[in-house]
């Protein structure tokens, strides 16, 4: 009993068991206990610091946000414009003079006046403002039609100027018996002078003597002006505005002048016509015109129009002005695309290098990248002049998530597979798209030779080149096995390769890059001509270059490749032409030559030329894959 008691008095107890324990034990189950609840805090901070961390962010996504494409009507300029005169039905109409082709700076003013009418319910129409029979020409009035239905737009109806010729004569009839015009027959000279000199501020302003002309005088001489008596510059007739306003567009504007010249559609019946500014605010009052949308180089111009439909009392239309699109790097001016025609150093008015909207559609630009590029741009009073580049990003953009993707090789080099005998004559599928399966797939036959581009391979092998080498091995996109070239052999003459020999290298399970190739011509492949378009000019401002604008030619603006090879999937894109069904390119075989669009795999964007025939397929760059300052 006392051994019991002596060794009971030795243990201590353990609280949290209620056990009797050796002092070593209870140390021991403390200890442990501390180490377990200092875990139990870790992991309760850890929870609550869980808790208040904010959510994670949502991974990026590569796509890109695609843009309201009526989101230019809905806010911004165009939206104040409206609420200005909520007026409908709306009419607008887009009114360019048949005297050239359009170019990129029309594409939005189709845009904004076709756009306008549609997005309020209206209608938009095309009116050739045909005012100048001494240049213009039925090919002008052809392609404008053409640009305008191209870019998705449906006239609501298409007039002339000229359709209006004797109803005008009749109004400036009407202003010279109102008083408010005369015809006055001053030299240019004399003219400047009453203007106030060559800028307005050489002395006061003051009005030629004919203005003080009756009324019956000033309609003998008009009438003889009609009727051939003058010769041109000896008369014309102006309208008497005010020449002590402050804006120049109210100096007594001209209204007619003589022109010994037949008309397009009239042909002799008419020895003088209508200026611009007394025929332009008339037409659009004709056609009951509810918003005149014009570019801002027409803004002190909108004074002299509400003068003249207001003093006849005629129908008023309401004008507005918004910014005009240009873009650097290049040349818009008429005269001077001429001078690149005629000298030779272009193809022709649609040379793919132009921004002719007949050269960007040539080039292969798809019509519904130009309106989604117009939209992105807005539309204000300011002039936007736009950077190549950033044109050229939006196209790519556009290319990216609409074209399929095909394999070409630029130049070409024959790569014998020495082991390839169990792929020989099998079909790989490849998909047109791997990001869009709806695109659909196509089968491209393997063979024992494929060609690869000169690009990617090197006589010797280097560390920092992952593509096909002497020894070194490289994937072929969509097959099986990786190749590694064994030999290779060269023209004695030229030091060029002419054949590689290769065999599979089944070992590599997966090779550091992958390169695209084509099989033989057996295999379905196609020989291709490809033009690869870089800028037409050297600097981003042609106009200012020292020399002029024909020094700054750039030599590399065109190089082509005549012995490109593009895979049999080509023929396919082409059947399904146009890509993308989009504008006026919106359904299966409605589109020319340059709907047939697809990406180049490791290359850049491609279209089909309007030069192609059934035997000679010629590919044009539309853009390069990213934008890249030496090749761009």
């Amino acid at each position: 009993m006392a051994d019991l008691a002596e060794s009971t008095a030795k243990l201590q107890l353990d609280e949290e068991t209620g056990e009797m324990v050796s002092k070593a034990e209870l140390k021991k189950r403390l200890k442990k206990r501390e180490k377990a609840k200092s875990k139990e805090a870790a992991r309760s901070v850890a929870k609550n610091e869980e808790q208040i961390k904010p959510a994670p962010k949502p991974k990026a996504t590569t796509e890109e946000p695609t843009i309201d494409p009526n989101n230019m009507f809905k806010t911004g300029f165009l939206d104040e414009v409206f609420k200005i005169r909520p007026m409908k039905p709306v009419f607008t109409r887009f009114p360019p003079e048949p005297n050239g082709f359009l170019h990129i700076g029309h594409a939005k003013a189709i845009t904004v006046n076709f756009g306008f009418a549609r997005y309020h319910g209206g209608q938009c129409y095309l009116r050739y403002d045909d005012t100048n029979p001494e240049a213009e020409e039925q090919v002008y009035f052809d392609a404008i039609l053409e640009m305008v239905e191209w870019l998705g737009f449906k006239p609501y109806k298409i007039t002339y100027s000229s359709d209006n010729f004797q109803k005008l004569y009749d109004l400036a009839e009407k202003l010279i018996g109102l008083e408010k015009a005369y015809v006055c027959q001053c030299s240019d000279t004399e003219i400047k002078l009453q203007r106030g000199g060559e800028k307005g501020t050489a002395g006061p302003r003051y009005r030629c003597k004919h203005a003080e002309q009756p009324v019956e005088e000033n309609l003998k001489k008009f009438r003889d002006m009609r009727d051939g008596h003058y010769k041109p510059q000896e008369a014309f007739l102006r309208m008497k505005q005010d020449i002590t306003d402050g804006n120049p567009q109210m100096w007594d504007l001209a209204a007619y002048r003589v022109l010994d010249k037949p008309h397009y559609r009239t042909g002799d019946t008419w020895k003088i016509y209508p200026t611009y500014d007394f025929t332009h605010c008339l037409c659009d009052s004709f056609e009951g015109i509810t918003h005149s949308l014009c570019t801002t180089e027409f803004v002190q111009s909108r004074v002299s129009y509400e003068w003249l439909n207001k003093t006849l009392g005629v129908y008023e239309p309401m004008q507005r002005e918004y910014g005009r699109l240009s873009i650097s790097g290049t040349i818009l001016s008429k005269r001077k695309i001429l001078k690149l025609v005629e000298e030779k150093i272009v193809r022709g008015w649609n040379d793919p290098r132009l921004y002719t909207l007949i050269g960007i559609k040539r080039r292969g630009v798809p019509p519904g990248a130009i309106l989604e590029f117009v939209n992105e741009l807005g539309v204000t009073t300011a002039n936007s002049v736009i950077e190549i580049k950033r044109f050229e990003q939006a196209i790519r953009r556009y290319l990216e998530r609409t074209v399929p993707r095909l394999m070409l090789i630029l130049d070409p080099i024959p790569v014998v597979i020495e082991d390839a005998d169990e792929l020989d004559g099998k079909a790989l599928t490849l998909p047109f798209s791997p990001k869009d399966p709806k695109m659909g797939s196509h089968d491209v036959t393997f063979s024992k030779t494929v060609y690869i581009d000169s690009s990617d391979f090197r006589e010797e092998a280097d560390p920092s080149f992952f593509r096909l080498a002497p020894g070194k091995s490289v994937g072929l996109l969509q097959v099986p096995y990786p190749i590694k070239a064994v030999s290779f052999t060269k023209d004695e003459k030229t030091g060029k390769v002419t054949e590689i020999r290769a065999v599979f290298d089944k070992e590599t399970k997966k090779p550091k890059a992958y390169i695209q190739w084509v099989p033989t011509e057996a295999a379905g492949t196609r020989k291709t001509e490809v033009r690869i378009y870089n800028s037409l000019f050297k600097s981003d401002n042609p106009n200012e270059a020292p020399g002029g604008f024909l020094n700054d030619i750039n030599p590399e603006s065109e190089v082509v490749y005549p012995n490109a090879m593009v895979e049999s999937g080509f023929d396919e894109v082409k059947r399904r032409a146009p890509w993308p069904e989009a504008a006026g390119e919106s359904e299966l075989g409605k589109g020319g030559p340059e709907s047939v669009r697809f990406q180049a795999m490791r290359i850049a964007y491609f279209a089909m030329d309007s030069d192609s025939t059934d035997d000679c397929i010629i590919l044009n760059r539309i853009v390069a894959l990213k934008e890249d300052a030496g090749k761009s």
